[in-house]
């Protein structure tokens, strides 16, 4: 998954499993801002147009700015409101070739220059995905960039079918519960049937919830927002730092609005025209490589890991504890811990080697039956809540992907994908995102590789 898990994060589920604490506060207002698609409790309403509020009604050439007060931390409280912070919505047609039809009220957030006498303008973000919140992520980690803000608004947004910018949802947090539990790979027709089950009924309800959205989320509509952003926050051209899919964004900005460009910073940039194929192969690597790494830093003498005794002990360990949770998915509280989510919680350590004490701390205490570290592990990966409530992100993604790509790969193509990736790594080889495509439910473009 092309996502980025900042050390911020990462901090956070270590500190947040090892005290085994913590709350999740509901989800609040957003100042004078008025939601498309506000987190709610299940069942989830269809997605409908955003109408303004009296208070803060959009429009499609200006931002009203009020406080922020329903900021997500990755452990799902919510902080007190920072002054500093300043968020607003604004409109942008949900099709482009319909401008006077629908909208979507577009979510921005914006830090203030410290330094406003000698202020060059506005610096937009996209922190990675597709999928992720800007508005989220800006709040977390702005201090990062704290020397650009001396001179520019450190400025990100929702982009379309992300949180509160039409976020896409895919059914109830039950029906999320249930597709992000599935094994990873099918061993056995019955296992098949299943997982085709089980994919077919996440399609459905993410068309079923979001339909109206779903055609509309790619890439170029947002990149055309972007530049909606821009007028809007008074810059003649575009100041811009994207990282992972961000820089995917970017460059299709660039493509559509070339003298639009001032300075453009891509950090951690990706191939667009990779198929979908090839980043799952690409991803099953890096994955494999970075599990390489964690057992060989935790295994460095007789007894000192607790995912075995050396590389090829802990190996078979994890493998018949995975193959265990395929037919006894381990209790936890009211929950379970599946292969599925066993897997996603171990992809998840490897993302930051703080996370990586926890992750040999997630397979003792599996391996003896308890399940917690690396199901809240999979929670924190999965933008779970411990209200059992969930981010876009999730439903998001595979949206944004599907639609940004033509493919629609055939259940020999997927196989082979599969086979392929699973010899690159039998724990977190798979038929990666070509599986959802093949089952989406409205067609995708190349326009955005």
């Amino acid at each position: 998954m092309r996502r980025i898990l900042t050390t911020a994060a990462a901090a956070t589920a270590l500190s947040a499993a090892l005290t085994a604490c913590g709350s999740a506060n509901g989800p609040g207002g957003y100042g004078a801002v008025a939601n498309i698609s506000d987190p709610s409790p299940s069942p989830v309403p269809p997605w409908s147009p955003g109408t303004g509020s009296p208070s803060g009604a959009a429009r499609p050439d200006r931002i009203t700015w009020g406080p922020c007060t329903d900021i997500r931390r990755p452990d799902g409280a919510t902080p007190r409101p920072d002054p500093r912070f300043q968020c607003g919505r604004l409109q942008v047609p949900l099709d482009y070739r319909r401008p006077d039809g629908d909208k979507l009220d577009m979510a921005v957030i914006r830090i203030q220059a410290t330094e406003p006498g000698r202020r060059l303008g506005s610096l937009v973000f996209n922190f990675g995905g597709p999928g992720a919140s800007g508005v989220d992520t800006m709040a977390q980690s702005y201090k990062i960039f704290s020397s650009l803000n001396t001179r520019y608004d450190l400025v990100s947004f929702d982009p379309r079918g992300v949180e509160r910018t039409g976020g896409v949802r895919c059914g109830t947090d039950r029906d999320m519960d249930r597709y992000l539990a599935m094994d990873t790979v099918a061993t056995n027709p019955a296992e098949r049937a299943r997982q085709n089950e089980t994919i077919r009924s996440f399609v459905e309800a993410c068309e079923r919830t979001s339909g109206k959205v779903l055609p509309y989320v790619g890439t170029v509509n947002a990149a055309r927002d972007m530049d909606r952003l821009r007028a809007a926050l008074g810059d003649k051209q575009l100041d811009y730092f994207g990282i992972s899919y961000g820089t995917q964004l970017g460059a299709v900005y660039a493509t559509l609005f070339p003298k639009k460009v001032h300075r453009f910073v891509f950090d951690g940039p990706l191939d667009p025209s990779a198929t979908l194929e090839q980043r799952s192969l690409a991803q099953t690597t890096a994955f494999q490589h970075s599990y390489d790494s964690f057992l060989r830093n935790c295994i460095k003498g007789p007894g000192e890991c607790e995912a075995g005794p050396d590389v090829a002990g802990a190996n078979k360990n994890v493998k018949a504890f995975l193959d265990d949770l395929r037919i006894n998915p381990l209790p936890v509280g009211d929950r379970k811990l599946t292969q599925g989510l066993a897997v996603t919680g171990i992809a998840a350590a490897l993302y930051s080697d703080l996370t990586w004490p926890l992750l040999e701390q997630g397979f003792g205490r599996g391996f003896k039956g308890d399940g917690r570290i690396l199901l809240y592990l999979a929670d924190a990966y999965n933008a779970r809540m411990p209200d059992g409530s969930y981010s876009t992100i999730m439903s998001s993604f595979p949206a944004i992907t599907c639609v940004d790509t033509s493919e629609r790969p055939t259940r020999e193509q997927l196989d082979r994908t599969e086979k392929a990736a699973l010899e690159i790594s039998p724990l977190f080889g798979g038929a990666g995102m070509g599986a959802l495509c093949a089952a989406w439910p409205v067609p995708g473009d190349d326009e955005a590789k």
